[in-house]
Order: structure tokens, then sequence, then C-alpha cells
């Protein structure tokens, strides 16, 4: 997670949710919503975060897509094109965030924003309770009726997705997903590119690891350190069929 030593600025956020002082790294949030948007993926997430950035004070939102000519349904602002002209575009739409549900993907495309030199804000949807205590690293999404508590520390392109809740001092690494309805009670430390599944439990002071998928509905109630599919109550790991399909 990117911090002030490495030369971002430090803002305390002043915002209409919850406290007015989770810290959140990146270069002036403020002024960045007065920016025009890009937002990288035009799938359904896509439209939720350009949803959240309208009722954040943006105004321009444009999407890049690499289905651009191909999208189903209406898409309710500009898609300029594939990701590969990002680099193109950063003079007129110099700030943007990823808004792909694949960890790995929005983390590498997160990287490649800050190589193209993009501010690359957290957008958090005014509903949202964030703690003054917490602390949110780039690139984040914090979606309608999260709940982030004192000490939590949220790493790089995360999702924080609708109605989670992360108790006090949990850790999230980056590129994690965090679904819909989730539960991690206090302590808790998940690793990078990480899929907590919707409605899924995590017991207080359990460690999660890197590559992890918990299956929806799922309650974890031992550490995981190990990559892979786990599922049930409580959860196990799901072995792989004969023909390697889990």
């Amino acid at each position: 997670m990117a911090d002030a030593g490495e030369g971002l600025r430090t803002r305390r956020y002043q915002r209409r949710w919850g406290s007015d002082h989770a810290e959140v790294h990146g270069s002036g949030q403020q002024e960045v919503m007065k920016t025009p948007l890009l937002i990288l993926g035009c799938g359904g997430h896509g439209r939720v975060v350009a949803d959240a950035a309208l009722d954040c004070g943006y105004e321009e939102i444009a999407f890049l897509d690499d289905r651009y000519d191909a999208l189903p349904g209406p898409v309710p602002f500009p898609v300029l094109g594939a990701m590969k002209m990002m680099s193109a575009l950063v003079d007129r739409w110099p700030t943007a965030i990823v808004a792909i549900g694949d960890g790995r993907r929005r983390l590498a495309l997160f990287h490649d924003l800050k190589r193209a030199g993009y501010a690359t804000p957290s957008i958090v949807h005014p509903s949202a309770v964030i703690s003054r205590g917490a602390r949110l690293g780039e690139g984040v999404f914090i979606a309608a009726g999260a709940i982030i508590n004192t000490g939590a520390k949220i790493a790089d392109a995360v999702i924080v997705n609708t109605g989670a809740r992360i108790d006090h001092d949990c850790e999230i690494g980056d590129g994690t997903h965090i679904a819909p309805g989730v539960t991690l009670s206090g302590a808790v430390i998940v690793g990078a590119t990480s899929w907590i599944g919707t409605g899924s439990s995590v017991k207080q002071d359990i460690r999660i690891g890197d590559d992890v998928t918990i299956g929806v509905g799922a309650a974890v109630v031992k550490h995981i350190p190990n990559p892979g599919t786990y599922v049930g109550v409580p959860a196990r790991r799901q072995d792989k069929r004969k023909d390697g399909r889990a």
C-alpha cells in the first residue's frame, strides 16, 4: 500500500458519510472529484462504480472496455474504446479507477494507470460508514451500505462491495474483493487478490492468504494460508475433480 513516505499526499477525507477523518492515500482526493473520471470496465460493477462516483460529485464520466464494440444493453456514459487506449487519454481524463471483478487483472491495470500518470483516488459511496481510524489505499471502491470500523487497513485496488462489514483491525490486501454481505469479524487478515464470496462470514483473528476464494455463504473458522477455493460451513477446501475442474 502506498504511504506518504512514497511521495503521495495524505489527505483527511471530509465527506458526508460516517466520520470525517478516515485516512485516504492518494493525490488530493477532494481536488480529483472535480476532474473527469475514467472507469476501466463497463460491466455491471463498472456501472455501480459510476453511480457512486456521481453521488460523490464527479460530473464527467467515461468508460474503457475491451468489449466496447459489443457491449450488451445501454451504457449510461460514453465508452471511449479498449483498455489499451489509457495512455493516450491521461491528459483529457487524468483521474481513473479500475472496475473489474478479477483481482489480478484489476491490480495489474491499477499499476498500469499509475505508470501512465493517472490520479487513482478511492471512491466511497455516500451511504458507507468508515471509521476515522480506518485507512484506505488508492483505487479502492467502497459500495453502498458498507461498514469499515476503526483500525482497519484496506490496501490498493480493493473492492468492498454492497453491505459488507469489516470490523476493527482487519487488514485487506491489494486487489482483494470483499463481496456483498460479507462479515469480517475483528482482526481478520486477508491477503492479496483473494475473493471473499457473497454472504460469507469470517471468525475473528483468522488469517486468509493470497489468491484464496471463499464460496458464497461459507463460514471461515480456521486459518486458510494456501491458495484455493473453500466452501461450506465450516469452510473446507474444494477438491478438484478428475477432469481438473473444481
